[in-house]
Order: structure tokens, then C-alpha cells, then sequence
């Protein structure tokens, strides 16, 4: 079994033209069409997963698929998702399924805090999350269904301040879209210097969020 993490930069040079990279994982969008396409595209993927030791999650909807892949094990992605994406790419095909890449998006939650550590015990017991194995201030659902929270230090103030602020991952090819969209419904650029890694953008009150993706995290 391959246990050999690999950097978003091999993601990207494998060339997996159905996927994008999404908080530390990939995923894909298959426009199905109907309900019936979409269940036997989740058989065949559920087979070819079967048959390779390797478990996509999979979100059926009237009309569409979500896949997304990513290695438990290491927390991370290794060559066994690249091979299970290729296949399932090919499964895709099979059945009609039409690939659409730039739809697929993850939320994050991020809580500023002056002392993480202190505040995560209670994070982690009122939404029933668990510690990240590889990342000490990220509490994560291993399941996936409910969105991580990480803790950003900040320094202590008196003023009331935005705590709160959501990190939306998007494929590395729409966020500039994104960015562009959000600036011309009201918002504000509050920082570009870390893109294509994140934007820091604000609403007309100052609350912040941030546009993320996959590239420069290694």
C-alpha cells in the first residue's frame, strides 16, 4: 500500500483534468443528469473501490455526483487517489457523466483567539469534533461532514472584532472569478499578498472571509 503523502504541485503536474484539490483532498462534480445514471455511477465506483482497498466519499443527488478522495491513513493524498480518480474518471465517461471541475467548493470555519489551546477542549465537545492528528490547531470531522475549525492567534484587544471568518477552498482555476465577483457585490480587498494560497476579502461591514486554494501548500 503506497503511504507516501504527496505536495499539491504532484497533484497538479498528475494532471487529473476531472479534479480539484480541496482542503488536503480531491474532488469532483459529475452532472448526471437523472437519479439512475447517478446510482450507477455509485455502483461502479463502489466496485472499482472495492476492488482497489480504496473508499471515495460519495454525495448522490438528483442530478449530480460528488466524489472525493483522500487517503485516511496519512491524512493527506497519496498515489492510491490519483489511481482511484483515474479510474473513476473513466467510470464517468462510461455512463454519460459530464465532469464539472469548477463547481466543487469546501467551507472552513476560523476562530481568532488569543489562546487557542484554551478555547479548543470546548470547540471540541460542543460540535463533536476531533483533534487533527498532523495539526494542532485544526479540530476535523473524520467523516467529512461537518466543516473544520481552526484556531488563527491573534493578539489580545478590548474592541469587539470579527472572531469568526469563513475560509472557502475553490478550485485554484475559479478563484480568481470568485475574488472578482465578491469585490463587485460590495466587497473590499483587506489583503492579495498571500494569493494564488488565500485573499482576505470583507463585506461592506467589515466582516471577513477568505478565498483558499491547494496551490503553494507544497
Amino acid at each position: 500500500m503506497d503511504t507516501e503523502a504527496l505536495t499539491a504541485r504532484q497533484i497538479l503536474d498528475a494532471d487529473l483534468a476531472d479534479w480539484r484539490q480541496l482542503v488536503g483532498a480531491i474532488q469532483a462534480r459529475y452532472a448526471t443528469g437523472d437519479f439512475g445514471t447517478g446510482l450507477e455511477l455509485v455502483n461502479r465506483i463502489g466496485a472499482a473501490a472495492e476492488e482497489s482497498n480504496h473508499h471515495p466519499d460519495l454525495d448522490l443527488r438528483y442530478g449530480s455526483l460528488d466524489v472525493r478522495l483522500l487517503s485516511h491513513d496519512v491524512h493527506g493524498l497519496t498515489r492510491r487517489d490519483v489511481d482511484l480518480a483515474r479510474r473513476i474518471t473513466a467510470l464517468a465517461a462510461e455512463v454519460g457523466a459530464r465532469p464539472e471541475p469548477l463547481s466543487v467548493s469546501r467551507v472552513e470555519l476560523a476562530l481568532d483567539a488569543t489562546d487557542p489551546a484554551a478555547l479548543k477542549p470546548f470547540w471540541r465537545a460542543v460540535l463533536g469534533l476531533l483533534d487533527h492528528p498532523g495539526a494542532d490547531d485544526e479540530l476535523i470531522d473524520p467523516d467529512g461532514r461537518l466543516p473544520t475549525l481552526w484556531f488563527q492567534a491573534t493578539t489580545a484587544h478590548e474592541e469587539p472584532r470579527q472572531r469568526f471568518h469563513v475560509a472557502v477552498h475553490v478550485a485554484h482555476d475559479v478563484a480568481e472569478q470568485r475574488v472578482a465577483e465578491a469585490l463587485a457585490a460590495g466587497g473590499r480587498m483587506v489583503s492579495d499578498a498571500e494569493a494564488p494560497l488565500f485573499w482576505v476579502l470583507a463585506d461592506a461591514e467589515g466582516n471577513q472571509a477568505c478565498v483558499c486554494t491547494q496551490l503553494d501548500r507544497g
